[in-house]
């Protein structure tokens, strides 16, 4: 599948510039999980996936898609695609100590490989209470599913056609072994994008640049058309970034990996204080290494 790139509303913007920093591109160790990832660490292929451990995801950080219809009360629950109220929709809130349920669609999310996403919480952002709300086939697929049949996202992310596609995609991730949480963006209340959150260092991409253990990737898009073109991609995914560092202490670097071509996406990375680090030629695409160290955080 071709990974995906999103529009994120940051504008166009010049051709970045490579770092040409060393710390990139050291022959660093590989760790402990990559090698029995990679075998004996010679390339070989990772083991085919499996109902119980799914292969590593290879999708790419992502465009847009139509807008959102579903509500969903502050933070804590969402109203249903149908438009009923979901009460299970919880999101747990350092405010309201409320859980979302642990069923076997979510139970990567309470997996250590990502350090719990499910249990981050939310984040203040100028565009309101933004939390990452793990993503559950049953409540969510119409709208993923819906979403992923944007023209804008498709051209990206290769998932359009029946919701079987769509669920097809999510259910190795929601059954898995925790390396790579989907999960629904919601803001101000409104589930509005779409998120994956993966183990970088377990991830095929590891293979075309030098991960480092505990590297966290990011792929997303933004659902809804009002949200684009006005800054939203980019606040968000400085908000997801500082997510995952407070959240994860042995991740030192938060990357991504978008198209080359879509420089609006490239931009909102930018933007949100990732730096371009390479180009990075992918099975699927020609895509620009994106880097937020935790090393820069303070300054960018």
């Amino acid at each position: 599948m071709a990974s995906a790139d999103a529009p994120t509303g940051a504008g166009t913007g010049p051709a970045p510039q490579t770092d040409t920093s060393a710390e990139d591109t050291l022959d660093l160790p590989l760790s402990e999980e990559l090698l029995g990832l990679l075998g004996d660490g010679t390339g070989a292929a990772a083991p085919p996936a499996t109902p119980d451990a799914p292969g590593p995801s290879a999708s790419s950080s992502v465009p847009s898609a139509s807008p959102v219809s579903c509500a969903m009360s502050p933070v804590t629950s969402v109203t249903a695609a149908s438009g009923g109220a979901d009460p299970t929709y919880a999101a747990r809130t350092k405010a309201t100590g409320t859980t979302v349920p642990r069923t076997p669609e979510s139970k990567g999310a309470y997996a250590g490989l990502l350090d719990r996403p499910a249990d981050w919480g939310p984040a203040d952002t100028p565009a309101g209470v933004f939390q990452l709300v793990p993503a559950r086939l049953e409540r969510d697929l119409a709208l993923i599913s819906r979403w992923m049949n944007d023209p804008a996202v498709a051209a990206f992310w290769e998932l359009a056609g029946a919701e079987t596609v769509t669920a097809d995609h999510l259910r190795p991730q929601l059954n898995g072994d925790g390396r790579s949480v989907p999960c629904l963006g919601v803001l101000a209340g409104i589930p509005m994008s779409y998120w994956e959150i993966y183990r970088a260092d377990l991830d095929p991409l590891a293979r075309h640049y030098p991960a480092r253990p505990h590297d966290t990737g990011i792929h997303l898009l933004i659902g809804g058309v009002d949200d684009r073109g006005r800054g939203v991609g980019t606040t968000l995914l400085r908000a997801v970034a500082d997510l995952i560092l407070d959240n994860r202490p042995l991740c030192g670097r938060v990357v991504a990996e978008p198209d080359l071509r879509n420089t609006p996406s490239v931009s909102a990375f930018l933007s949100a204080g990732f730096r371009f680090s390479a180009e990075v030629e992918l099975p699927d695409k020609r895509a620009a290494l994106m880097v937020r160290d935790r090393t820069h955080r303070a300054h960018l």
